[in-house]
């Protein structure tokens, strides 16, 4: 099951957080087809956020045709967005975890080091042909 989290200082709203939350764990394939989100009550007692402000993300994840609600059973994953390889995604992104923890005996702070990612991830897109 997925574990909510808020940003308060990201600038993005809360509803479009946990779309982006939901929508990076299916990505990574932590989400599967018929894994059931939270309840609602379970989100707002996990992260003290409004009930509407999680009904109003279930709803855009639905709309995006990611989830589907069951009446009284729950809101289940009804979509993927993983990519194929799954072993390719968990080798970056332990080459990643090491990188971090370099850029951190470095001396980078969490921003600096979402600054550099940011910044290269830009540059390298504009590179593409």
């Amino acid at each position: 099951m997925i574990d909510f989290y808020l940003e308060p200082r990201s600038g993005v709203a809360p509803y479009m957080q946990l779309v982006h939350q939901v929508q990076q764990a299916l990505r990574l394939g932590m989400l599967t087809t018929g894994d059931q989100l939270p309840t609602v009550k379970q989100v707002v007692a996990k992260i003290a956020i409004n009930p509407n402000t999680v009904l109003k993300a279930y709803r855009e994840l639905e709309r995006q045709g990611l989830v589907a609600p069951k009446p009284g059973r729950g809101t289940f994953v009804t979509a993927t967005l993983a990519g194929e390889d799954l072993t390719a995604q968990a080798a970056l992104a332990g080459e990643l975890a090491a990188w971090i923890t370099k850029a951190r005996g470095a001396g980078l702070d969490d921003e600096a080091i979402e600054a550099v990612f940011t910044t290269t991830l830009r540059k390298a897109q504009q590179e593409q042909p």
